[in-house]
């Protein structure tokens, strides 16, 4: 089976095709906020212009338009080709190809959460989580860190309040997914926020 991987929750946009447990192509850029002029292209760019028998796509937490954007193509995608389709999450991709970098007890992934807050979750090196996904300020984030070391997009937030710490600023990258055991790539398609939305419905006066 041939597995189209699509990751656009950061600044990053990036797109993998895996079959029989090898990445077969692939395609990483920094688009900042591009990821719907350039998804597509990307993905048509690939052998076979990315058609697959799956699609995987991951569904935040991270940029509230990006996270929609890759979930809505991957969609589309899916019922053009007659494909299965699932989710996974950035946490856990950008946790995987940390431990894949250096070898280490555990890992705390930080990743911009915007509005001053970072999202963050630890996980073991079998990538089940230490604790539950939160949404902090950098100073409670770096009380929650314990020592560990820390990996992903939000580091900067931590590096201005302690500059010893074990940092690692990186992007998730798609071609990450093959690192993700089967569990980890069944999530439902749908987007994963990390914190509840700042807009509030209107009360009838």
């Amino acid at each position: 089976m041939r597995t189209l991987v699509i990751e656009t929750s950061t600044t990053a946009c990036s797109v993998a095709l895996i079959e029989d447990g090898a990445i077969i192509a692939r395609a990483h850029e920094v688009v900042g906020r591009g990821h719907a002029e350039r998804l597509i292209p990307m993905i048509a760019e690939l052998p076979e212009g990315g058609r697959a028998d799956r699609i995987i796509v991951d569904c935040g937490p991270g940029s509230f338009t990006g996270v929609r954007v890759g979930i809505a193509a991957a969609r589309g995608l899916a019922l053009g080709w007659g494909a299965e389709i699932a989710g996974f999450s950035s946490l856990p991709l950008i946790a995987a190809a940390g431990f894949a970098d250096r070898l280490t007890d555990d890992i705390a992934v930080i990743m911009e959460g915007g509005h001053g807050e970072v999202f963050m979750q630890a996980f073991s090196a079998d990538l089940s989580p230490r604790f539950d996904m939160v949404s902090l300020k950098p100073d409670a984030a770096l009380a929650a860190l314990a020592g560990r070391r820390a990996v992903g997009n939000g580091v900067r937030w931590l590096a201005a309040l302690d500059d010893s710490l074990d940092l690692t600023e990186t992007l998730p990258d798609a071609a990450s997914a093959i690192l993700l055991p089967a569990a980890l790539t069944a999530l439902a398609p749908s987007p994963i926020y990390g914190r509840a939305p700042d807009a509030k419905p209107s009360v009838p006066k």
